[in-house]
């Protein structure tokens, strides 16, 4: 289910929210399985969804679901893993929090290591989510770590 939770951010009475029931944020507990990744991306479509200038949806659902499905495979144990997603006045920020606290790889540019094979069936969600963001990142949390992105609205 997904639940509005209270904004991360003063919106200050932007054209996008004036409306009091608009939520700003999201955020949801999701299972530590292959079952989250679908779950996250119809999440992630129905928040943009409620909002008239939205980035673009089928770009926040891949690597929304890339997130997620190297959160549920690069971690262990059975803690749920954590959709975020924020609305700002200029895009979205959508981070997935995991129970690891070791980086998820340089989201900033490759090393030569880190080049994925294009013949290889994994290894390119890092190239996916530093070519299609705005910005991205990671930060530590109390339980672990967070990896986001960010995406503008569209023009």
């Amino acid at each position: 289910m997904l639940k509005a939770g209270q904004p991360a951010c003063s919106l200050n009475g932007s054209a996008l929210h004036e409306h009091a029931a608009a939520p700003t944020s999201w955020r949801i507990a999701l299972p530590h399985t292959a079952a989250a990744v679908p779950v996250a991306r119809a999440l992630i479509r129905t928040a943009l969804q409620e909002i008239e200038e939205s980035p673009d949806c089928d770009t926040a659902e891949l690597l929304t679901a890339e997130l997620v499905a190297n959160a549920v495979e690069h971690t262990t144990g059975h803690a749920p893993i954590e959709l975020v997603v924020e609305l700002l006045p200029t895009g979205c920020q959508v981070e997935v929090h995991d129970p690891d606290p070791a980086p998820p790889g340089d989201l900033s540019r490759p090393s030569p290591a880190e080049v994925p094979d294009p013949w290889q069936e994994h290894g390119r969600g890092l190239l996916l989510i530093r070519t299609l963001s705005q910005a991205c990142g990671h930060r530590a949390t109390e339980s672990g770590k967070a990896v986001w992105f960010t995406l503008p609205t569209r023009p």
